[in-house]
């Protein structure tokens, strides 16, 4: 889990804090050598990358997080050459070049002036689509040709059937035409994602029960908190915040029940006992299933974690969790999940627990995966996951909606739409 300490002017978080996971995630990928890393220093204006005349000088994917105008605040994802052909090392970069393409959100294939690997570079491409990224393909040193790249980009444009730019990052020409065409083809929900949808409007009450415990160390609180707070003051809401402990007094304090209540999902039993009958009641975990995930998908997933209970046998079970802390006392995914799964499901339970981006490339034979929220992560990257367990036949949910489920309480739980509120 990720905590949260603004550091901008005034204590005040600038647009060069914005978290990874929310930021548009560009990926470049080519062969070795056809100038991914040159395109990025000159896309930014700056040296981000070091650029040899040596194939294989990028190896693994680096990350460079900045501010792009016209496209706000993105990642660029320089990645190694996926015709890296130097035995196992070169098998391993690849596939980290193939992880990277999991999270990227729009899509940049580089093709050198030479024509020759060319149909290793457009199957790349397809693959991206396929996977349903926007692709823009990018002819690189355009300067070393005659014509300054036309008869390349005509030629790629009915091979690629994807947009074509010439560009030279030597000469940073084609930089701004570049950028244009990367917003254009920002997928067109990208911004319209909310947290919180259709649950508030304006002017409405909202009740967030945050429990500050050993998991939210003194003076931070954990990122989903930040950014669901942060969108409920940009709606106008009016917002109130407690610790479980101080619950009641919060609802005391109001003249009238707040319209919504957010509370962590390790605290769902609790508030929900308590709320009052005219509040909706949701968690931080539920609106980050809507936002990052497949909602639908992991409600099914949450209701088929139920049907275990009935089944008896050994169930086997994946915990999949975004962040790579070290783990602590009552750790929600290694202590009070596990804990919470053998009292209510019974029987025997087989868990294997991964974090970061680790994570199985066979899921066959797990009854289900419980995965995080997944703030740490992208929406595209969670979607891959996703996809992965639909092929594999398997359901998955996340720990908000597994608790849900577990405690009794889904059909009590307020589910939000997460188009534009």
């Amino acid at each position: 889990m990720i905590y949260w300490r603004g550091k901008g002017v005034n204590g005040m978080t600038t647009l060069q804090d914005t978290p990874r996971a929310s930021r548009l995630h560009i990926g470049l990928f080519g062969r070795r050598n056809s100038g991914k890393s040159s395109l990025l220093n000159a896309l930014t204006g700056q040296q981000l990358a070091i650029v040899s005349a040596k194939p294989g000088t990028t190896t693994d994917p680096v990350y460079k997080s900045m501010e792009v105008a016209g496209l706000g605040p993105v990642v660029f994802i320089d990645t190694a050459g996926f015709d890296d052909d130097e035995a196992e090392l070169g098998a391993a970069r690849v596939r980290q070049t193939e992880r990277a393409a999991q999270e990227t959100d729009i899509a940049l294939v580089l093709f050198p002036p030479e024509a020759a690997g060319d149909a290793e570079a457009l199957r790349f491409a397809a693959h991206l689509r396929e996977m349903g990224r926007p692709v823009l393909a990018v002819v690189s040193q355009a300067d070393r040709l005659a014509d300054g790249g036309t008869a390349r980009v005509a030629a790629l444009h009915a091979a690629a059937r994807v947009p074509v730019l010439a560009v030279s990052a030597r000469e940073r020409r084609g930089m701004e035409a570049l950028r244009r065409e990367i917003a254009r083809l920002l997928p067109e929900d990208y911004a319209l994602r909310s947290i919180t949808g259709s649950l508030c409007r304006e002017g409405d009450t909202v009740l967030l029960v945050m429990p500050q415990d050993i998991q939210a160390p003194k003076g931070r609180l954990i990122l989903p908190q930040v950014q669901t707070l942060r969108e409920l003051l940009d709606k106008h809401a009016l917002v109130l915040s407690c610790t479980t402990d101080k619950l009641d007094e919060a609802l005391a304090l109001l003249r009238r029940p707040p319209h919504l209540i957010i509370t962590d999902s390790q605290a769902f039993r609790i508030v929900h006992a308590k709320k009052p009958a005219a509040s909706l009641l949701t968690s931080f975990s539920v609106l980050f299933a809507a936002l990052k995930g497949d909602l639908a998908y992991f409600l099914a997933g949450a209701r088929q974690l139920m049907a275990l209970r009935a089944a008896g046998g050994t169930h086997r079970i994946l915990i999949a969790e975004a962040c790579t802390h070290k783990p602590l006392a009552e750790d929600i995914g290694r202590v009070k999940l596990p804990r919470l799964l053998r009292r209510e499901l019974g029987g025997e339970i087989a868990l294997d627990i991964v974090s970061g981006k680790d994570f199985p490339e066979d899921l066959t034979g797990y009854d289900i995966v419980i995965h995080c929220g997944s703030c740490m992560f992208n929406r595209s990257y969670v979607l891959c996951r996703v996809a992965e367990a639909r092929a594999a036949g398997v359901p998955m949910t996340n720990y908000g909606l597994a608790i849900a489920a577990l405690l009794g309480i889904l059909p009590n739980v307020a589910l939000p739409e997460t188009a534009a509120a």
